[in-house]
C-alpha cells in the first residue's frame, strides 16, 4: 500500500526524476552569483567558502529534495550529488560567469565533493529528524563564510616542472630555432591540453630589444602578446626569460580571470631551455618555474603540473621537429 502511495504522489509533482537535481543546480548558480567579487575583497568565487562548500550545499539540496519524495538510495544518493554539481558548473558557463577553462579544472573537485556531500546528506536524512534545519544551514553557510573569509595572505606554492627531449640536430640548429619560431600552425600544438580546454594557440616567439633589452616578443591566439626576458644566455648552451606582461596582454575573454597568468592566483615566472650534446644530437631541456595561490593548492598544483608539463611536452615537440627538419 505504501508504494502504491508514493507512486501516485509523484504522478502529481512534475519531472519527479530529475527536478531535484535541477534545483540543486540552480541553488549553486545562485551561490555563484553571490561569490562575484574580486580576489581582494568579499565574496570571491576563488574562496575556500566557495570552492569546498558550495558543493556541499547543490547536494544537500538535492538529496534532501529527492528524499521527500520517497527514500532513496546510496548508489543514488551518490549519482544525483554528482549529477548536480556538474549541472551547476555546466550552468556558470551557460550563464557567462566562468569561461571552459575554469569550468573543466573545476569539475572533477566539486563533483567529488559533491558526491561525499550527497552521502553525508543521505545519512541525515535517514538517521534524524533534522534534515530540513541540516539542508538550510548548509545552504546558508557559504554566505555568511563568504563576507568574513579573508582574502589577503594566500598560501603561495612554488613549483618546477621539467620535461627534455632528444633532438636529431646540432646544438646551432636547435638554438637558432629558440630564438625565433615563427608561423606556429594549429596542428603542431593540437595535442595541448591547455589549448583543448582554451588556452589560446602560440602564434610565434621572436627576439627582439626594448630599450636596449633583449626581449622574446610572444605571440598567441585571441591576441594575446607578452615579452619574455633574457635574464641569462650561454650562447648555444642555455637562456632563461622572465615574464613581463602589459595592461594590454590578455584582452577580455581571452583567457579566464581566474586563471590568467600573472594573476593573483597563477603565474609562470620564468622558463628556462639547456642545450646538452648527446654525440650527434642535442638533448633539449625545458624548465617552467610556476607560481599557485589559492586556499586548494593541493588541487591546483596538481591541474598545473598535468597541464603544464603537456604544455612543454607539445612546445619541445615543436622545437624537435622544426630542428631536424633543416639541421638535419
Amino acid at each position: 500500500m505504501q508504494s502504491v502511495t508514493e507512486a501516485e504522489k509523484q504522478e502529481k509533482l512534475p519531472f519527479p526524476k530529475w527536478w531535484p537535481i535541477v534545483a540543486g543546480a540552480l541553488v549553486g548558480v545562485v551561490l555563484r552569483l553571490f561569490y562575484s567579487g574580486g580576489p581582494d575583497g568579499p565574496y570571491g568565487a576563488m574562496m575556500g567558502s566557495f570552492i569546498f562548500i558550495a558543493p556541499l550545499a547543490v547536494s544537500a539540496v538535492t538529496v534532501y529534495l529527492a528524499e521527500r519524495l520517497s527514500r532513496r538510495s546510496w548508489g543514488y544518493y551518490m549519482l544525483v550529488g554528482c549529477a548536480a554539481n556538474a549541472l551547476f558548473v555546466i550552468g556558470t558557463m551557460a550563464t557567462m560567469l566562468e569561461g571552459l577553462i575554469c569550468v573543466i579544472i573545476i569539475l572533477p573537485l566539486f563533483v567529488a565533493i559533491g558526491c561525499i556531500g550527497a552521502l553525508v546528506m543521505g545519512a541525515v536524512c535517514r538517521l534524524t529528524n533534522w534534515p530540513k534545519q541540516a539542508v538550510y544551514s548548509v545552504a546558508v553557510l557559504p554566505l555568511i563564510l563568504g563576507a568574513i573569509e579573508p582574502t589577503a595572505d594566500l598560501p603561495v606554492r612554488l613549483r618546477t616542472i621539467e620535461r627534455s627531449v632528444a633532438v636529431e640536430a646540432p646544438r646551432e640548429a636547435v638554438w637558432d630555432h629558440l630564438m625565433n619560431v615563427r608561423d606556429i600552425r594549429r596542428d603542431e600544438v593540437e595535442d595541448g591540453l591547455a589549448f583543448r580546454i582554451g588556452v589560446p594557440p602560440p602564434i610565434s616567439a621572436l627576439s627582439d630589444a626594448v630599450d636596449g633589452q633583449p626581449v622574446r616578443r610572444i605571440s598567441m591566439g585571441k591576441h594575446v602578446h607578452f615579452d619574455q626576458i633574457e635574464a641569462e644566455r650561454r650562447e648555444h648552451e642555455y637562456v632563461r626569460w622572465t615574464q613581463r606582461f602589459y595592461p594590454d596582454s590578455f584582452p577580455p575573454g581571452a583567457f579566464d580571470q581566474h586563471v590568467v597568468m600573472g594573476g593573483s592566483y597563477f603565474d609562470i615566472d620564468s622558463i628556462s631551455y639547456s642545450l646538452q650534446p648527446e654525440g650527434a644530437k642535442t638533448r633539449l631541456t625545458l624548465s617552467m618555474h610556476y607560481r599557485v595561490s589559492t586556499r586548494f593548492n593541493w588541487y591546483a598544483d596538481a591541474v598545473a603540473r598535468l597541464v603544464l608539463g603537456n604544455l612543454e611536452e607539445v612546445l619541445l615537440g615543436v622545437y624537435e621537429r622544426r630542428a631536424e627538419v633543416t639541421g638535419a
